[in-house]
């Protein structure tokens, strides 16, 4: 940060491309063993190593015939054949997750899919594809023709799901389906892997199948299959598309693509099509693909091993003889707590036989545990040498799948997968409710998944029902004790104090997925309990006894602290919560001034904790459009606490001044050092590139000679008998390139510059200040002599301020100046008054004309420039629009524009929203919706409520730079209705709701978003 600091803009999101430009899923991966092994999607690998396929793969021109590139080009005219046929029934799938779900995040990408059944219009794909929560998107054919797919199965464990599509939506190719042939899949098979990137572009790998009995790759967290083995292929190439065929020279689906190596080997992993086959004709016939468990994961194991866990010579004898092609048996790897196979089986056991039979293969297993729910299995297992039998009960797997959750107070839970259990072994008897959404009031510290929510309000919460009716009991705005886990560390409880949000997220929600539909059904369970209002309490503060400045100290009488939590991220503020300290200014009035940092707008939740011991509501009063500070309340009525106003100093303090600073660590605590005055200087907080928002400007920072001013955000420089000389604040910069996180400085405000303000809300009145809509620089003497500026005003300069030796020239005006000053002037006064410090420009804050003489091109001239109400730069108005939030362009927006384009500016999208679908990005701008231009909120919710639902329509965008391109969108009002929030002072979150439905005004209510969206909502891109 400096006075200089450049403001240029980097590049925006561009229109997007068939690549780049598109959000790839990315799966985390864990441990040396697995780090190699991802899921393939987008025909990318999810590993920064692979490449696309498209480099090495042929490539089909509309209406052409295929011609192949690279290793393919030897193909015989037979496979050349097979492909050309194959084509015609692969389909790019393009689709939104559209909300966090199990293992699953928020996501919008795309995969590959092959048509099953072209009668009923069946496409098998990967699970991880599908998904387990709501899924939305569409399938592109190899003509072109594009049409809408739902789920109507996904496995629990394995990695296929079916999609459905309408057959008579396609009416320019006749369809066909491939057969899919299990049984043909045999080492030593040549093979193609068929994928479909973005509709346009075929990639063909050609691999030989080396092994039929790998055990089902491991991705790390999140989802795997397992208990399934898995055909390897040593392949041509790298990379490929998820739920992508793989086919013999016959043209019949042996296999379906699913992952493979990440670090450089030409290896993919394909998952056999048993499974898939049985449930592709159950769902044919209209009947339940019934899946059972004994909640036990396997994993192969060669014989070696097996006689090392135990296996004797006589058992081995005996299935090598009825298998002699097998390697190895099934060994027990996971036993989940509390399940069937609890203290029956153990990790270890060799399988020998199920139900009489000898058995070494997975599909088997499956085939009698999905034939046997809701019954018993007899199983024969080899332990340490000895004979085991044991019989379980064969539960129901989609019984432990979750397909619901509920959202409320801007979060989502379910109960417990098995999924989740099995890979961090844990049980699913009353496990607690798990957070797939920590979001809204349950945005927990830490990891941002993987919560289990154990208690609410020291009651027991050990699955989603009961969690419902305990979230139903609890009134709106009340602080209750949380006590959760984390899956990945069940052995600590953690305790916090959450703020319920049944205000901003009104309804408890729940969505039950419907496999007819395809799409989640929504029902309110309960309207929420009003507030409980508040009581007075009482409280001490601290003393710091062994402080050498009794007075000085005793400041922290006037600290209280402050609390913001975001319901919606706008003006390109990047956080949902933030914590910091501010001073009482007013004990009576309940009046404190923090950092805007801590409180950026108004549309936010704000709790101040007094002395340690009293929480209150607090409420926006004034926000400084330059100075980064906020002035809110709370009812002092409420308060039975020495709180002080503290006093603030009239005399600005000096450079090499001594002082005392006293501040506040990052563990809340107060601290205190002597100190000196280092610098007061000119700054300007840098601008962030990637997402404007907030910063102070033309702003005399002070800096002191003492390391708690970096350690410290909040606090004071105060005299040695109590009087507040500065405000010590923490400023919000830009995001830094390199970590990715956003940076903020700690600088000091004389307490001066905030006495006008500060009376006047004292008094009663709010604030409507007028600034000049300019951005400045300090210049020297020496650079402003070359500049123009005669001796006359250098010598007046020099006897009018002889500690600054200063003038200020315009670096940059916010757009929409048009005639007034301009970059590079040099101002030498306003209304006749020299300026030479930051202070000299208060004159505008109540005036609507100044009058302005500048340096300009080497000549002086004088000028009348109009002030411009600081009430205009505030955002009052918010439309949340298929996962878009739109407001006008704020004042941030204009410190580093040019010009703008239209009062449509999308300031973050959500996670699997049609908005990131199809590339719509923050900062751009919206003009016009299906060639209708659109300059305000107001029109632009009047053409977009003409526009049916899950219809397209086309938008014209400007990017931030200035790049003009139009985006086509499919509207989603079931996933991503329509919200509009407009400022209004009547009611008690200051922000009136309105939702929209065909195009119709529906009630003056409604949820913030959907539910448990924020927490994916993003400022910037990617």
């Amino acid at each position: 940060m400096s006075s200089t600091a450049n403001g240029s803009t980097s590049k925006r999101k561009q229109p997007p491309s068939e690549t780049s430009d598109r959000p790839s899923k990315r799966r985390p991966s864990q441990g040396a063993d697995t780090m190699r092994l991802q899921p393939y999607e987008n025909g990318i690998s999810a590993s920064k190593h692979e490449t696309l396929n498209g480099d090495s793969a042929m490539e089909e021109d509309e209406g052409s015939e295929i011609v192949y590139d690279g290793a393919a080009a030897a193909d015989t005219a037979e496979w050349q054949a097979t492909i050309e046929k194959v084509v015609r029934n692969v389909v790019s799938i393009h689709f939104c997750q559209t909300c966090a779900f199990d293992t699953d995040s928020a996501i919008a990408s795309e995969a590959t899919g092959f048509v099953v059944d072209a009668e009923k219009g069946y496409i098998l794909t990967n699970r991880h594809v599908v998904g387990a929560g709501p899924f939305w998107g569409y399938c592109i054919f190899d003509n072109h023709e594009e049409c809408d797919v739902h789920p109507v199965y996904r496995d629990p464990v394995h990695d296929f799901g079916i999609l459905r599509f309408d057959p008579k939506a396609i009416k320019y190719m006749p369809l066909a389906a491939l057969t899919l042939r299990p049984d043909l899949a045999k080492v030593g098979v040549e093979i193609r892997v068929v994928g479909n990137d973005a509709g346009e572009k075929l990639s063909i790998l050609s691999g030989v199948i080396s092994r039929l009995d790998r055990n089902a790759p491991e991705y790390g967290e999140g989802y795997s299959d397992f208990n399934t083995n898995y055909i390897q292929a040593a392949a041509a190439a790298s990379g490929g598309s998820s739920g992508s065929p793989v086919v013999n020279i016959d043209g019949f689906a042996v296999a379906l693509q699913a992952g493979g190596r990440a670090d450089g080997a030409a290896t993919d992993y394909f998952l056999p099509l048993d499974r898939p086959l049985r449930a592709l004709n159950r769902i044919r016939e209209g009947k339940e693909v019934e899946r059972g468990t004994i909640q036990t994961q396997w994993v192969i194991k060669a014989f070696d091993e097996c006689r090392r866990l135990g296996l004797t010579p006589e058992w081995e004898s005996k299935v090598r003889a009825a298998f002699p092609k097998e390697t190895g048996m099934l060994v027990a790897e996971v036993v989940l707590p509390d399940g069937p196979g609890h203290k029956h089986l153990e990790e270890g056991d060799v399988l020998v036989r199920v139900n009489g039979k000898l058995l070494t293969k997975f599909a088997e297993l499956d085939d009698i545990l999905d034939r046997g729910v809701g019954g018993k299995v007899k199983l024969l297992v080899q332990r340490g040498g000895e004979n085991v039998q044991v019989e379980l009960n064969v539960g129901d797997l989609h019984a432990i799948t979750p397909d619901r959750f509920v959202s409320v107070a801007g979060a989502a839970f379910h109960n417990l997968s098995y999924q989740q259990a099995r890979l961090y072994a844990v049980s699913l008897k009353d496990p607690g409710v798990y957070c797939c959404e920590a979001s809204g009031s349950f945005r927990f510290e830490g990891s941002e998944s993987g919560w289990l929510v154990q208690t609410i309000d020291h009651k027991p919460t050990p699955d989603l029902d009961t969690f419902v009716e305990v979230m139903k009991g609890i009134p709106d705005r009340s602080r209750v004790v949380v006590t959760y886990k984390n899956i990945r560390d069940m052995h600590t409880v953690a305790t916090t104090i959450i703020l319920v949000d049944r205000h901003w997220h009104k309804h408890i929600r729940l969505a039950v997925r419907n496999d007819v539909t395809g799409v989640w059904d929504f029902t309110d369970l309960a309207e929420p309990l009003p507030p409980v209002a508040p009581v007075a309490r009482r409280a001490n503060f601290i003393q710091m006894t062994s402080t050498k400045h009794p007075a000085a100290v005793d400041i922290v009488r006037s600290f209280v602290r402050v609390g913001a939590n975001i319901p919606i991220k706008l003006d390109g503020y990047p956080r949902a919560r933030k914590v910091g300290f501010g001073l009482v200014i007013d004990a009576e009035k309940g009046l404190v001034v923090v950092s805007r940092a801590i409180v950026p707008y108004d549309m936010c939740d704000i709790s101040i904790t007094i002395a340690d011991s009293i929480i209150i509501d607090g409420k926006v009063v004034f926000m400084h459009p330059l100075q980064n500070y906020t002035i809110i309340q709370y009812d002092p009525s409420l308060v039975q606490a020495p709180v002080k106003s503290a006093k603030l100093a009239s005399r600005p303090i000096k450079q090499g001044e001594d002082t005392i600073f006293f501040g506040f660590n990052q563990n809340y605590r107060p601290v205190v050092a002597k100190t000196a005055v280092t610098d007061i200087t000119t700054v300007t907080i840098p601008t962030s590139a990637s997402s404007p928002r907030y910063r102070a400007v033309n702003l005399d920072a002070i800096t002191v000679d003492t390391s708690l001013s970096s350690q410290c955000g909040s606090g004071v420089l105060v005299s040695e008998d109590g009087t507040v000389e500065a405000l010590w604040l923490s400023y919000l910069g830009e995001r830094s390139v390199h970590s990715g996180k956003d940076i903020e400085y700690h600088l000091g405000l004389a307490t001066p510059a905030l006495l006008p303000i500060i009376d006047e809300v004292k008094s009663g009145g709010k604030p409507d200040l007028r600034i000049l809509n300019l951005e400045m620089q300090t210049i020297q003497m020496s650079q402003a002599r070359i500049m123009g500026v005669s001796e006359k005003w250098i010598e007046r300069v020099e006897k009018q301020d002889p500690e600054r030796h200063q003038l200020f020239m315009i670096r940059k005006v916010d757009a929409g100046n048009v005639g007034g000053l301009a970059e590079s002037d040099i101002i030498l006064t306003i209304n006749d008054e020299l300026v030479t410090r930051v202070n000299d420009l208060d004159v505008m804050y109540n005036h609507d004309v100044l009058n302005v003489r500048v340096v300009r091109k080497n000549q002086e001239i004088e000028m009348e420039v109009p002030t411009v109400p600081t009430s205009e730069l505030e955002t009052d108005r918010v439309v949340v629009f298929c996962g878009a939030v739109l407001h006008r362009p704020h004042h941030a927006v204009r410190q580093q524009i040019s010009k703008v384009h239209s009062d449509i500016y999308v300031s973050a999208r959500m996670r699997g929203s049609p908005v990131y679908m199809y590339g719509l990005a923050p900062t751009n701008f919206i003009l016009a919706v299906n060639a209708v231009p659109t300059p305000d909120l107001a029109s632009f919710i009047r053409e977009t409520a003409k526009i049916p639902d899950n219809t397209y329509f086309r938008l014209k965008v400007m990017t931030f730079d200035n790049i003009p391109w139009v985006a086509t969108m499919k509207k989603n009002e079931h996933y991503f209705p329509t919200v509009e929030f407009v400022k209004d002072a009547g009611v008690r979150e200051g922000w009136r709701r309105v939702t929209y439905e065909g195009g119709e005004v529906k009630r003056g209510e409604g949820e913030l978003m959907p539910e448990g969206a924020d927490a994916e909502l993003e400022n910037v891109e990617g």
